[in-house]
């Protein structure tokens, strides 16, 4: 297990490599550049040049991407070209209230989603089924940004209690109101963003739960599972759930990195203070560094979300071993 985990640890660094090399070289490609920004769009030639020469935006690009990744891998994400400050400081203030944002939704929609998806194969074409399927399709067909502003027209500016945007009001905290206000206070912020982030990821998995329990409820084992006289719930739970899930398990691998990239849009519509705001608007200002970051740590947690899936499938069907190679 541990020479497994080794070798897929190794095995990311090129896979590392080639997502930054990439997001590198589209971003530069990309028109327009941070110095009309660093340097006034009437500054003088000589001005611009010298802007670009101190920034090493006058190098060519192979040179600039060597430049950034000699520094990456020792952390250091270089300064902000709009406001001067460490990157990562800038993304380490804002990602926790983005993890926060995407771990809620990742436990609602599988909390939410795993039930319908068993329902909806155990009760496959009744009106139950026919709901869910429904929902699920309309949920992946929908732009997530188009379902929040009409969250927002339809349900925030009629509904005092949902705010439209922030995290938290301004003086509620322990000392204030204790942990009950304070907790009934941050999920009422949590939830615009969270329904829209979780509708379209539950609509996923509740068809791949869906679909797995159909083929596993038709093995055979199942059947003599149900031959022998055992409660149905027990056949369900027991003996089939288990197999059921292992789809599941590698869609989570793939849900934490999508959540990630996913909030940039809805993190702007209802001004979550996360990372996804933050790129946003270093995308329009071409803060290279800032971007670059970003997409770094979405790439960092694209491998970690393979890792956390390869320990679960031990956890879900125990066996499965990872056969170490001498």
């Amino acid at each position: 297990m541990t020479a497994y985990l080794a070798r897929r640890a190794w095995q990311t660094v090129p896979l590392l490599l080639g997502i930054s090399l990439v997001s590198f070289a589209v971003i530069h490609l990309a028109p327009g550049d941070p110095v009309g920004i660093l340097a006034e769009r009437t500054a003088p030639p000589e001005e611009v040049a010298r802007v670009r020469a101190v920034y090493g935006l006058d190098r060519p690009i192979p040179v600039q991407y060597w430049m950034w990744l000699s520094r990456a891998v020792r952390g250091d994400f270089g300064r902000s070209y709009v406001e001067g400050r460490p990157v990562m400081d800038m993304i380490l203030e804002r990602l926790p209230n983005t993890l926060y944002l995407s771990v809620v939704v990742l436990l609602v929609v599988y909390v939410l989603a795993i039930p319908a998806g068993i329902v909806s194969a155990l009760k496959q074409y009744s009106r139950m089924d026919h709901a869910v399927t429904g929902l699920a399709f309309w949920g992946q067909a929908m732009p997530s940004f188009w379902f929040a502003y009409l969250l927002v027209f339809f349900v925030a500016l009629r509904v005092d209690f949902i705010p439209v945007a922030g995290m938290a009001t301004y003086g509620v905290t322990l000392t204030t109101t204790g942990w009950w206000g304070v907790l009934v206070d941050r999920a009422r912020y949590l939830i615009l963003p969270v329904t829209v982030m979780g509708f379209g990821s539950m609509a996923t998995v509740t068809r791949y739960m869906r679909s797995s329990m159909l083929e596993v409820v038709r093995q055979d084992y199942i059947r003599t599972a149900r031959s022998k006289g055992l409660a149905e719930r027990i056949v369900i739970y027991k003996h089939a759930l288990g197999n059921a899930l292992l789809p599941i398990v590698t869609l989570l691998g793939f849900e934490l990195p999508i959540l990630f990239s996913g909030s940039v849009i809805i993190e702007f519509i209802f001004s979550w203070p996360g990372v996804g705001t933050l790129a946003l608007r270093a995308m329009f200002q071409r803060d290279y560094q800032v971007v670059m970051a970003f997409n770094t740590v979405g790439a960092v947690l694209m491998v970690l979300g393979h890792f956390i899936s390869d320990i679960l499938y031990l956890v879900v069907d125990p066996r499965i071993k990872y056969i170490e190679k001498g």
